[in-house]
């Protein structure tokens, strides 16, 4: 009597398993993360930031150098 119940739980997961394997429609495909934060981003950001400070720097020395040629002459 024993067989019986475990042939029976046998045939109820194959059952189950061929019904969801016939479905007929394609497996969702898993959405992923746009934005991942990645370790570099605190660094690229830190770049970024040097590169505009930079930028205002050299503008301010392009000022200031004008300014001394202007009073040269």
């Amino acid at each position: 009597m024993k067989p019986l119940p475990i042939l029976l739980c046998a045939l109820a997961v194959l059952g189950v398993l061929s019904v969801a394997a016939c479905s007929g429609k394609p497996p969702e495909p898993k959405a992923r993360a746009a934005n991942v934060a990645t370790p570099f981003d605190a660094l690229k950001a830190d770049e970024q930031r040097a590169k505009d400070v930079q930028k205002i720097v050299d503008k301010h020395a392009e000022e200031q150098r004008k300014q001394i040629d202007a009073q040269q002459q």
